[in-house]
């Protein structure tokens, strides 16, 4: 792992995230720090077939963020060999995880104003919007993905590497958390679409505002933006909001 070096002092090792085809570190170099992540090395977790496998994803997942820039997406630098593998260089961020792997942090997430939580998830929305603009579907996405700035109240967005071009079918296996998994991405070979993506943000939603509590006493909202909300995570397609627009368009006229 010598290679390492070429991208700075190593300051922190991620390689907790369970079944991750890929080893994540922070360095810094010349004064500015990256979030490097790298595939090719072997480990005792791993979804993937073989190493060669989380290097092929990895160069394909480049060209995703090429395609998808957004302010509240981890900021994409460059792709480079490294190491016989491929490594994807980003600008690191010191937003935390607010998934279920870091309890501390969610917690201290969850217990935000509703006020800063809408913002939240405007963001998310905004980014998937821009998603559904480029023509791709939001495969992988759930609670690690989000991170949270506390000391600038910002959300942002990281690991959007298994998005794909809709519609999709699957050919890469099921990905995700069960909690924001939709029906259709259980079913071998179905297909996924922008439909698809509403049901990620309706399951988004219950994960920012209600702990992923789909109950109508857990939800701190109007009755209104719950049946927005329910409607989006329908586990009939037809009976969802059709577009990323359509679902913002229900869900500003309940919260605005």
């Amino acid at each position: 792992m010598s290679f390492i070096s070429g991208f700075g002092e190593v300051f922190k090792v991620i390689d907790n995230w369970p079944g991750s085809g890929n080893l994540c570190f922070g360095a810094v170099k010349n004064g500015k720090k990256y979030f490097v992540k790298f595939a090719g090395a072997p480990k005792a977790k791993f979804d993937f077939k073989t190493p060669a496998d989380a290097v092929t994803w990895l160069r394909e997942a480049e060209q995703v963020y090429k395609d998808i820039r957004h302010d509240n997406l981890i900021k994409f630098v460059r792709g480079v060999e490294a190491g016989g593998g491929y490594a994807l260089v980003f600008e690191w961020t010191d937003a935390e995880c607010v998934g279920l792997s870091f309890p501390e942090t969610r917690d201290k997430f969850l217990s935000l104003p509703i006020k800063k939580k809408l913002a939240c998830f405007d963001s998310v929305l905004d980014f998937h919007a821009l998603v559904a603009e480029k023509g791709y579907v939001a495969i992988d996405f759930y609670h690690d993905q989000m991170l949270y700035d506390f000391t600038n109240d910002k959300l942002i967005i990281c690991d959007i590497d298994f998005y794909q071009k809709s519609p999709y079918y699957g050919e890469k296996g099921l990905w995700g958390s069960a909690n924001f998994v939709s029906p259709e991405e259980c079913e071998p070979g179905a297909r996924m679409d922008e439909t698809t993506m509403v049901y990620t943000m309706g399951a988004s939603a219950f994960s920012i505002f209600a702990d992923h509590d789909r109950s109508r006493e857990k939800w701190p909202l109007s009755a209104e933006s719950y049946g927005v909300i329910k409607k989006a995570v329908s586990d009939e397609c037809r009976l969802r909001q059709r577009t990323i627009k359509d679902f913002i368009k229900e869900w500003n006229v309940c919260v605005r």
